[in-house]
């Protein structure tokens, strides 16, 4: 029976036209599925459903998610990263991540700045009465300019070259950033996405996890509830990490309030 499927151009030219029709005829494609974002049940009879392919270096795994949740699209990711989500996929637990505390991961920050460790934290942040998944992001070492000397740190005039502005007032829900996304797949948080360089504007990972990173089932609703997630930034020693989210809305306001904090408001990826 033919699906209401979704195959985008670049996952066709990925897996062939020939593979390609046959998901469209129901040939290969399940009724049922979990949605590889939110993780809920999804029907491709009866509603409509975006093939995404995830590519790593030897394994590529095509997996289902509700069109109104990610498009149909191809998503490049490490090796370990794939494996990691197969084992989510096969029912493995997956290596925990940053749910409640933040994890240190290598980015590569904007304007060619050099390769820093940066802190993730997850946590949902109240605006207006509102609960709204955010990520709080903050090196472990200060930051500097390429090419400058000194020990200054750059990490915060960095981002607001990028479009980040600064935060007074927490309780005012940050401006959205074009050409940003987080990328939130198989439920799992995976990377924060910046705008690219290159000719074709394809965005790349400005931060990537080394392994897929477990958010909670509250952070993961509300994802894909409002399709936005909050990205607070702040320089090394502002922040630290918080064991509790009420703890972590009092660091963030504290860094607010001494002119320490940046923030923008970037949707799900492939929503852009």
């Amino acid at each position: 029976m033919p699906r209401m499927l979704d195959v985008s151009e670049d996952v066709r030219a990925e897996i062939g036209d020939e593979e390609a029709d046959r998901l469209l005829a129901g040939e290969n494609a399940p009724g049922s599925y979990d949605c590889t974002s939110c993780r809920t049940p999804g029907d491709s009879e009866q509603e409509r459903t975006s093939t995404v392919l995830f590519v790593g270096d030897e394994t590529a795994v095509l997996a289902f998610a509700h069109a109104t949740c990610i498009p149909s699209q191809v998503v490049k990711v490490s090796e370990e990263q794939l494996q990691g989500a197969v084992r989510s996929i096969t029912g493995e637990e997956p290596q925990p991540g940053a749910g409640a505390v933040g994890a240190p991961i290598p980015a590569q920050l904007p304007n060619g700045a050099e390769q820093a460790v940066l802190g993730i934290t997850s946590g949902l942040v109240l605006i207006d009465g509102e609960l709204h998944p955010a990520l709080v992001v903050e090196p472990t070492e200060p930051i500097a300019r390429p090419g400058a000397g000194g020990a200054g740190d750059e990490f915060l005039p960095l981002l607001i070259e990028q479009g980040f502005l600064p935060v007074s007032d927490l309780n005012q829900k940050p401006s959205a950033l074009a050409g940003w996304s987080v990328l939130l797949a198989m439920g799992q948080l995976h990377a924060i996405l910046q705008p690219g360089t290159g000719a074709g504007g394809q965005q790349a990972a400005w931060w990537q996890a080394h392994q897929p990173l477990q958010v909670t089932d509250g952070w993961r609703a509300a994802a894909n509830k409002s399709h936005t997630v909050l990205v607070f930034a702040a320089p090394v020693g502002s922040i630290g990490q918080q064991p509790r989210e009420d703890l972590l809305r009092d660091a963030l306001e504290k860094a607010a309030a001494n002119g320490r904090l940046v923030a923008a408001a970037m949707p799900l990826a492939g929503t852009s």
